[in-house]
Order: structure tokens, then sequence, then C-alpha cells
């Protein structure tokens, strides 16, 4: 499923979309605008020395891929893989970077005034790569600088330079 030409960003009303997607029990929100496409998994290949979490690369027309588990990254209790598995490909400053997750959801919009800021507790995500939670009725998303997250240092990727 590709969402290139998908018109997104922000809206007149000053909403912006995210791309919604599962890990273990938690819902995930990334701006639209840094995706690429969805894709089935396929397991990649391995690279020695790589974190656990860096499954390994794949060859998407032509252009060498660092495919990232975001289940293994944030210590989610239970990976499987599975029909619902899909790999986001993301376009981030130039880099293509896939991340697996349990399932996409949906794309929404949420206005700024639906977004709060995230409370400042210890978890696995560095607070910085938090954009806030957004809330859609009883929803609860967690907001994600999929950008920043993906080019901390112990990401263990190549600094994707500006």
């Amino acid at each position: 499923m590709s969402v290139v030409g998908k018109t997104a960003g922000t809206t007149p009303s000053g909403a912006r979309e995210y791309l919604t997607f599962r890990l273990d029990q938690e819902e995930y929100g990334i701006d639209i605008l840094k995706v690429q496409e969805i894709r089935g998994y396929e397991a990649p290949t391995r690279i020695a020395n790589a974190p656990d979490f860096i499954k390994g690369v794949v060859n998407l027309r032509g252009t060498i891929v660092p495919i990232v588990d975001m289940r293994l990254k944030f210590n989610c209790s239970h990976v499987e893989y599975n029909s619902f598995t899909v790999v986001i490909i993301l376009n981030l400053r130039h880099r293509v970077v896939g991340i697996v997750v349990d399932s996409v959801s949906d794309v929404m919009e949420l206005a700024p005034d639906s977004i709060r800021a995230a409370p400042d507790i210890d978890s696995v995500i560095d607070n910085g790569c938090i954009l806030g939670l957004g809330s859609v009725g009883e929803r609860m998303l967690i907001l994600l600088d999929i950008e920043k997250l993906m080019s901390s240092v112990d990401m263990g990727l190549v600094s994707m330079g500006d």
C-alpha cells in the first residue's frame, strides 16, 4: 500500500495527519509526510554485529534499506511475525529506513488542541522523541518524532546528516 501522492501534512485548520500503528498494546502515530510506503514483512538479510533490533537490510528497488524492529527496540514483551506484521518504509532526510510494527491502523487527523505534552517519565523511548499524546475519542496515541528517534546515537544507524 503506497501513500505517495496522498494529500498530507497540515490542513487549513492547522491539524496534522499521522499514520497510526500498533506495537504490543500501545498505539503510536508518526507524521504521514515521513512515510514512503507500507509493505508486508519479509525477512531481511542479517548484518553481523548489528544490534538485535536492527533485523538487517532489504533491497528496495536498488536502495539498501536498514530494517529496525520497533517491537524489539521498545522492549515489547511479545514479538510475533504474522500476517499483520508490516514494514513502514520511511523517508527521513534523504535516508530510507524501514520499521517493523505489529500492524498499521489508519491515518488520523489531529488538531493541535487534541495533542497534550507527554508526561516526563522514564521509558525506553527518549522523551525528546515523543511529540506528545494525541487523543481521538477513547483512543490515545503516542506521537513519535520518528526522524529524531531514527537518528539517535543508540540506534546504531549512521548519522543522517542534512
